[in-house]
């Protein structure tokens, strides 16, 4: 016997489901289950609100596979996809959220074994909630990046166990801490036999997977507490304009040679790469960043939105 709360998520998601997929207006629903508009209205929105319902869009609107081509041929790249944007206000994660799962669904549903490498981030966790339960355990999964914040939980925005739990996978991650206190304990860690398994993994990755992180005041690495506001001002002075992983790189994409890139306890992802090395990444603050890492070729591989496609191009 269903309990409350999952009556109410059968209800939602049949609700989500005949909205959705099977095109019914929100009176036709109210009919067909028995309930009334308001609450037909309102079973619709939890439905998508907790991913009861899933939609993607299938048709490539011509200026996306425009802009996907024109960003293809200004950075070389190997793999390109430009969802189309949510409007000003609209949250640029979630706009790229369905596109990314269906990359990562692509490469994931491969009959071949692969070794998957994924960083970490709101963008890859959105992109993940929206893949689809799969058997994929002939792949490998392996975390690019710590996984112990400042305060000793675990990450917030991990997100290998939550890949691993949709597609049945094997997976490896990274017990280590995302920045070490100082240079000589990072070391004590990258010396752990098990550490050592998952970096070697991760550095033969068959694909890479990872967020783009920006140096502005809403920065990851200080809105999840890793870096103080002056410490960030330093980093900006010393040319920083964007993090992959924990390590941090200048306009060029080049690594900085920096005290704190010293302490990263995650595998850094090599400019220069031929396997498909992917960033999933949107927002205007990001522009910088995102241009930075496809100049230095730390990516060969992009999924984001119209907006950001654009402005991306529009130097």
């Amino acid at each position: 016997m269903n309990t409350p709360d999952e009556s109410l998520q059968d209800e939602a998601a049949r609700a989500g489901w005949l909205y959705y997929v099977g095109g019914k207006t929100q009176d036709q629903i109210a009919v067909e289950l028995g309930v009334s508009r308001q609450r037909a209205q309102r079973l619709v929105s939890r439905a998508m609100a907790e991913g009861l319902v899933h939609v993607r869009l299938e048709h490539k609107i011509t200026a996306c596979l425009e802009l996907e081509a024109a960003l293809a041929r200004r950075f070389d790249l190997c793999e390109v996809r430009v969802a189309p944007g949510l409007g000003a206000g609209g949250d640029p994660n979630r706009a790229i959220a369905a596109t990314a799962a269906s990359v990562m669904e692509k490469y994931l549903r491969r009959t071949d074994p692969l070794v998957i490498a994924v960083g970490t981030g709101r963008a890859l966790r959105a992109s993940i909630d929206e893949i689809a339960p799969l058997i994929a355990d002939q792949h490998r999964l392996v975390s690019l990046i710590g996984n112990i914040a400042p305060d000793g939980s675990a990450t917030h925005f991990d997100v290998i166990v939550r890949l691993s739990d949709r597609v049945r996978a094997l997976h490896f991650p990274m017990s280590v801490p995302v920045l070490s206190d100082t240079a000589a304990e990072r070391a004590l860690f990258q010396r752990l036999r098990t550490t050592k398994i998952v970096f070697e993994l991760a550095q033969s990755a068959d694909v890479t997977f990872v967020g783009v992180g920006q140096m502005t005041d809403d920065a990851p690495l200080r809105v999840d507490g890793f870096k103080t506001t002056d410490e960030m001002t330093d980093l900006r002075s010393a040319g920083a304009t964007g993090e992959i992983a924990g390590w941090v790189f200048d306009a060029h994409g080049t690594y900085l040679d920096y005290e704190s890139n010293a302490r990263v306890g995650s595998v850094r992802v090599e400019a220069g790469r031929t396997a498909p090395t992917i960033g999933i990444a949107a927002g205007a603050t990001k522009v910088r960043a995102i241009r930075a890492a496809l100049t230095g070729r730390i990516l060969n591989g992009l999924i984001t939105d119209e907006p950001t496609a654009q402005a991306l191009l529009s130097e």
